[in-house]
């Protein structure tokens, strides 16, 4: 493996390991279809937007971007609301005991990519961090290396997502499945507020408040 190639897969992995709004949809769909396969529209559309953004800051474009306050600021309030939102709805979800796929909802496909878009793209710290690590990362390559680098960067965003729809799979088969994805559901409602305080916080500084 080339340094552009390692160095990609450890900032990349470095990123995308922890627990976040991201993983964990993934993770629940994977749990909660009836079939993985249903759960690739989360998958594809996850990793099609990480794709995007990686491309984007291996290439100088979103860390242009992300450098005008005003655009800053925006990203952080739509991300701010989109989380509080999307928190209140999984705190609210309840797993009927007949039901061990309802603790966190099995969606249909395009609600899936809908939902999997927005928690990749209405996060501003996924953009920050994006930009900001993969993009200056690779700074140190030009030519085939760089391209390299993006390609590394894309590919673990790819395996990462489908290993953890797969095995949220694994574990929504175990017993007791309905008590894990309600911790699971809770899990997430935390993380998402936990997320917008921080990012709320972000805002009030960036404006000088």
């Amino acid at each position: 493996m080339s340094t552009a190639a390692w160095h990609a897969f450890v900032l990349a992995f470095g990123l995308i390991l922890p627990l976040g709004p991201q993983n964990l949809f993934l993770f629940s769909q994977g749990a909660t279809q009836p079939r993985l396969l249903r759960a690739w529209p989360a998958v594809a559309t996850a990793a099609a937007c990480d794709s995007l953004l990686i491309a984007a800051a291996v290439f100088g474009v979103s860390l242009a971007a992300l450098s005008h306050p005003l655009l800053a600021a925006a990203l952080y309030a739509a991300g701010v609301v989109f989380l509080i939102v999307m928190g209140y709805s999984q705190w609210r979800s309840r797993p009927a005991p007949a039901d061990p796929q309802a603790a966190v909802p099995a969606l249909p496909g395009r609600k899936q990519a809908a939902y999997a878009a927005s928690v990749s793209l209405l996060n501003p710290h996924a953009l920050l961090d994006t930009a900001g690590v993969i993009g200056t990362g690779s700074l140190a390559y030009d030519g085939a290396d760089k391209t390299i680098f993006a390609l590394v960067s894309i590919a673990v965003s790819w395996i990462w997502f489908a290993a953890l729809a797969a095995a949220g799979r694994l574990i929504g088969r175990m017993k007791g499945s309905v008590r894990i994805m309600a911790a699971l559901g809770r899990l997430s409602a935390l993380t998402l507020w936990a997320m917008a305080a921080v990012m709320a916080a972000g805002l009030l500084s960036r404006l000088g408040l």
